[in-house]
This record gives structure tokens, C-alpha cells and sequence, in this order.
């Protein structure tokens, strides 16, 4: 494929119907002597037709004023972090912005980012329109952002009174797992939970035990099955099964393990391959969220929950929103799950 052709000074001149001279003293930042009217027309003009000279810096520009996005991930993610999930929300929030002609800034985790940093980037005359929060912050970094008068969406999190938010449909991902399971015989259930004392943990799995508990009073999660830990990895999803297998002769045992999300089932699955169990004909194993990785897998994985590129897309929409005033409150929307069956589930043994 061949490289778009450079736009050059001369060309932005000619079409701007002014000298390559003015032209270069504005994107040079020189404002004496220049009207504001042109000042501002041959940045946005420069801007729009992609001309990126070495040096020049767009982020300052007039064009960009107030058409630019803060991300912030929460701690202790980083952007190598090798979370599929948040790497799809962060990709639908991007697309979805720069098809609206707004930028998006990674402004850094909430771990990097002090009160004296968070000055600096947000002093007066900066550029920002508002902020997105990817996954849960604690109350007291919310508060410091909420001084700056800025537009906040968190997704996957919710603060309610406090910012917008976008969420997952977590009861009705959970009611879907739990009826294909039931439906193919299984009444024993274990949980593999990660990044325990996030509300997305805990509101998966309350949901879980409550769709539980909707198909019959005998379904219920033993506690001795359930497992929690701090982070929600492969490598943990593979070391909570490895931590129940020594109970997995005991006649209660679960025939189906239902985990925080999909790296965790997908570490799941190789764990029991490994160990010499059948997956699913031991055991079957659904993710409560859904990631590219749930079809990526070899086996697949069954999993359920709202597609991240369609919540960062809904993140994208509310923050790019007219500013509403305090009395007209919060949205807090929340989109559908889906369903999607894999082969890490099967009948009952």
C-alpha cells in the first residue's frame, strides 16, 4: 500500500488562500501581528488536513482546545498490562471519539497520578472536554478529579451521585450462565473469583448466587467451593482450580466452575488439562464476562456478559455529551450482556 503524500506548508497555503510565511508563523505559535480569526483557522486547517511536522504540538493548538478525552486506567493497571478486556474497552473508546474529531490522552493510572500531578495537567487553559475511568477508583481519587469541573464516565465501576457510568448487565450475564448449565444436568457450581474488593467482583458474584438461587432453593454455592483472590489473571484463574482439585473426589464436588472472567477460565481449563481432567467432560468451566478470548481459546470458552468495545463506545458517548447542570443528575447506563456457548461446557458427568 502507498504512503499518503505529506502535506506540506505550501500546499496548506494555497488552499488557505494566504502565504506559506503566515502559515509557518502560526504553526510556529507566533500570534503578533496575526488576527486571531486566521491564527485559529490555519491551526484547524493544518489539523484537519493531518499535517504533523516533527515538533509541532497539536495538543496546545486552538484546534484542540477542548477536544481532547483523559484516560485514566484503575491502579494498578498499566497500558502492558495484559488485560484483553480493558484493552478492548480502551480501543472502543478511541475509535468512537476520534469518529466524533475529539483526541484521547492516556493520562496514566490512578497510582501515577498525585494532587500535584493532576494540577498540572488539568491548569487553567487546558484542553480537556472530560475524563474516562477505566475500571474502579477509590472514592478519594474521584473526589480530586471531581474538583476539576470536568465531565466523568467510569467504566465497568459506579459511583453513584458522584459521575456517569457505564456497566455490564452482570444478573442477566449470571441467569444465562447458570440456566445452560442447569439445562445440561449440572447442580453443583464452584466459583473461581479475582480481583476481590472491586465491586465487579462482588457484584458478579452476588449475581451468580442469585440466579441460583432463582432455579431452586437446593442450588446454592458452598463456601468451601468458592475461591478468591486478589487478582484475575490466567495464572490465578489456573491456581484457584489447582487449590479445590484435592477435594475433587468428595461426592459434593461441583461438576461446573463458573470464574470471574475469561483469563481466568481460559487458566482454568489448561490447569485441569494439565492435572489430566476433561474439559468439559469432568468439568465444565463459563467465564461471567465476555472477551475476544472467549473465541480465541483452544477449547473455546462459554461465557456471558456486555462486549467491552460497546461499553467503551457508550463511555465515548456520554462524555462527549453537552455538560449537564448538578440538578439534573447522573447517568448510569448499563448495557446488555451476550451469550456466547463454547466448548468448555457440556453435560453433567
Amino acid at each position: 500500500m502507498a504512503r499518503p503524500k505529506k502535506v506540506s506548508q505550501t500546499q496548506l497555503a494555497r488552499e488557505l488562500g494566504i502565504s506559506q510565511a503566515l502559515v509557518s508563523l502560526v504553526l510556529n505559535g507566533h500570534k503578533q501581528g496575526i488576527s486571531p480569526e486566521t491564527y485559529d483557522r490555519t491551526w484547524a486547517h493544518a489539523v484537519k488536513r493531518g499535517y504533523h511536522p516533527k515538533g509541532m504540538r497539536l495538543a496546545s493548538s486552538p484546534a484542540a482546545k477542548g477536544r481532547q478525552v483523559g484516560i485514566i486506567f484503575r491502579a494498578p493497571l498499566r497500558l502492558h498490562t495484559p488485560s484483553m478486556y480493558f484493552g478492548h474497552v480502551q480501543h472502543g473508546l478511541h475509535s468512537a471519539i476520534e469518529a466524533r474529531e475529539f483526541t484521547t490522552v492516556f493520562l496514566g493510572a490512578e497510582d501515577q497520578l498525585d494532587a500535584a500531578k493532576l494540577r498540572r495537567v488539568f491548569a487553567p487553559g487546558h484542553s480537556f472536554h472530560g475524563l474516562v475511568l477505566v475500571g474502579e477508583v477509590t472514592r478519594g481519587f474521584l473526589d480530586q478529579l471531581r474538583k476539576f469541573g470536568l465531565r466523568i464516565v467510569a467504566v465497568s465501576a459506579r459511583f453513584p451521585g458522584l459521575c456517569h457510568s457505564v456497566l455490564g448487565n452482570e444478573p442477566q450475564a449470571l441467569h444465562a450462565i447458570v440456566e445452560h448449565l442447569h439445562r445440561l444436568g449440572h447442580r453443583r457450581f464452584g466459583w473461581l473469583g479475582g480481583n476481590v474488593g472491586l465491586g465487579r467482583h462482588e457484584s458478579r458474584l452476588q449475581a451468580l448466587e442469585s440466579a441460583l438461587a432463582g432455579f431452586s432453593l437446593k442450588l446454592k454455592l458452598k463456601p468451601q467451593y468458592a475461591v478468591k483472590l486478589k487478582d484475575g489473571d490466567r495464572i490465578d484463574g489456573a491456581e484457584a482450580v489447582a487449590s479445590l482439585l484435592p477435594l475433587a473426589r468428595r461426592s459434593d464436588f461441583p461438576t461446573a466452575f463458573i470464574t470471574y472472567n475469561t483469563l481466568m477460565a481460559a487458566g482454568a481449563v489448561r490447569a485441569l488439562s494439565r492435572e489430566g481432567w476433561d474439559v468439559p467432560g469432568d468439568f465444565s468451566v463459563a467465564s461471567a464476562d465476555y472477551s475476544p478470548i472467549a473465541h480465541e481459546n483452544t477449547p473455546t470458552l462459554t461465557a456471558a456478559g456486555s462486549n467491552p468495545e460497546k461499553l467503551g463506545e457508550a463511555a465515548a458517548r456520554l462524555v462527549l455529551e453537552a455538560p449537564a447542570g448538578e440538578d439534573d443528575g447522573f447517568t448510569d447506563l448499563m448495557l446488555p450482556a451476550q451469550f456466547f456457548v463454547g466448548d468448555s461446557t457440556g453435560p453433567a458427568k
